[in-house]
């Protein structure tokens, strides 16, 4: 019986080319659910026509596809389903996936397919306009459910201040602190408390809130960044204890600040592809930076740089020497995979500025730190051993 069903197993993974040779093996005949396992998955992988005896330059049906997909989802877990999703895409040239609104609506949320689709963005016909942005909306709240509480938590401790003002204001007296301050001079006569020392909260603590500028590589490998570097940037843009400028850049300049109040709409802003001018961005940034000791400074890019690589390098030290914090997070795909130029990563790094690849759930860890002044060389040396 063991051996029966490995054999089955076995002929949906070789597909039904196999059938003939597998039945001298005394396998049994696939049950009508193998069958339809076996059906949509030999329409990516099997070596027939596909979709309906489709091929060629002209796709299949959207019927067709819809029932293929609906086969694909009752069949296999969520998992299986972005991946066959992918390939699908890859192997089929199957746009029409993500340009058909009915399609979109029964596509397993995927990061590779969601930085496909902001890829086509300026294809998607006005009818699939907002399935495509709801698709979006889909993989932006498993991000955000991923990093909301860690990057809130993480500048909260970062920016806790206890600093108080020495002079006197009755607009930023610390009532909670002065109180807790001075209970052992409660007064039982009197039934309250005589304080030694009154608190007063220091008012240019929120006037020299720190800046953090995120400044993103949009050229076509960088899908999956953008993705996550968007949804952070949102969270930050949403808390008054710091304050956020998002700059996009190919071989143009793109300020996104003003769309930071909505994730999806901060992505479809990106214009996704196109070469890279990685100094010219920089320069943009350094235009931006008012208080350099109170500013940290994203670079996210695969450093391939089309510009003056001498230029980057030169104006990425300057902000360093004028006391901003510099961090570079390079390119990552397939769940945290980093690519990047690395001869550009080596010249950035021996400058002494922080140049590694960071998964998404270290993401607020490395906010935290850099808030605080606290060094990454332990993150930086974790993500060599794992790369």
């Amino acid at each position: 019986m063991v051996q029966t069903e490995q054999l089955s197993r076995w002929r949906l993974i070789l597909g039904a080319e196999t059938q003939d040779t597998f039945g001298g093996m005394g396998a049994a005949a696939l049950s009508q659910e193998e069958l339809l396992m076996d059906s949509a998955l030999s329409a990516i992988y099997g070596q027939g026509e596909g979709f309906g005896g489709q091929s060629g330059g002209h796709g299949p049906p959207a019927p067709v596809l819809s029932k293929w997909l609906g086969d694909l989802r009752s069949l296999f877990d969520p998992e299986m389903v972005a991946v066959v999703q992918s390939d699908a895409i890859e192997r089929k040239g199957l746009k029409q996936l993500l340009l058909e609104p009915e399609l979109l609506e029964n596509l397993e949320p995927d990061l590779d397919l969601a930085s496909t689709l902001l890829t086509l963005k300026d294809q998607i016909p006005k009818k699939s306009k907002e399935a495509a942005r709801q698709f979006i909306r889909k993989i932006v709240a498993e991000i955000n459910k991923m990093l909301e509480s860690d990057v809130r938590r993480a500048v909260t401790a970062a920016l806790n201040r206890r600093a108080h003002s020495p002079l006197p204001s009755a607009a930023a007296l610390d009532f909670r602190y002065t109180i807790r301050r001075n209970l052992r001079h409660y007064n039982a006569e009197l039934g309250t408390i005589i304080p030694e020392r009154v608190y007063f909260f220091d008012r240019s603590s929120r006037v020299n809130r720190w800046h953090v500028i995120l400044d993103i590589d949009q050229s076509g490998s960088m899908g999956q960044s953008i993705l996550y570097s968007s949804v952070m940037a949102c969270i930050l843009a949403s808390m008054s204890a710091v304050r956020t400028s998002v700059v996009a850049f190919d071989t143009e300049i793109m300020d996104l600040t003003d769309l930071c109040a909505d994730p999806v709409d901060l992505l479809f802003g990106f214009q996704m592809g196109g070469g890279t001018d990685i100094a010219k961005s920089i320069a943009y940034c350094q235009n931006l930076v008012e208080s350099p000791k109170k500013t940290l400074f994203f670079l996210i890019s695969d450093l391939e740089e089309g510009g003056n690589r001498a230029a980057l390098l030169r104006r990425i030290e300057e902000l360093k020497a004028a006391g901003v914090t510099v961090v570079v997070l390079l390119a990552i795909a397939d769940g945290g995979r980093p690519f990047y130029d690395a001869k550009t990563a080596q010249h950035i790094a021996a400058l002494d500025i922080p140049c590694f690849a960071c998964t998404p759930e270290k993401l607020p860890v490395v906010l935290e730190r850099t808030l605080k002044g606290q060094g990454l060389e332990d993150l930086v040396k974790e993500s060599r051993r794992e790369n």
